[in-house]
């Protein structure tokens, strides 16, 4: 089975897509969305889902450390019922907690890597840390 993997900001998609086995997670592409226009990106999505045959779409839900879900949170279980809508696929959440984070000491870790470089593949890393912890959970 082939996952999507989604990192929903206010400005952009991460997006990370499993091997055809659902072992590991590769990062493909940053989407430019808008949520205050109400651009989605679905259409560039749509594409993606097709070409690579998804099968699930995983997303990233952003909680609070104390587990609670705030505004970022919905705004993604928002944009993961517009996937479910549309491309109608199930939609799995996976805490995502700290993967930003975690991205970006992985890039600065590598050395060699500005600030300007960090910013344009920081969400297709978080993208791909969010679906590899959801592939690994489901060994």
């Amino acid at each position: 089975m082939r996952y999507l993997g989604l990192d929903v900001g206010s400005k952009t998609v991460g997006v990370a897509y499993s091997d055809p086995f659902g072992w590991t997670a590769q990062g493909l592409e940053i989407i430019p969305i808008d949520e205050e226009k109400e651009i989605f990106g679905l259409d560039r999505l749509g594409e993606i889902i097709k070409e690579y045959q998804v099968e699930k779409v995983v997303i990233g839900l952003p909680k609070n450390m104390n587990n609670s879900e705030g505004p970022r949170a919905e705004a993604s279980r928002a944009y993961g019922d517009m996937v479910a809508d549309q491309f109608k696929l199930p939609v799995a959440y996976q805490d995502e907690r700290l993967t930003t984070a975690q991205a970006e000491r992985f890039l600065i870790e590598a050395g060699d890597v500005s600030r300007q470089k960090r910013k344009k593949v920081i969400d297709k890393l978080a993208a791909v840390l969010i679906l590899q912890t959801f592939l690994d959970s489901q060994l």
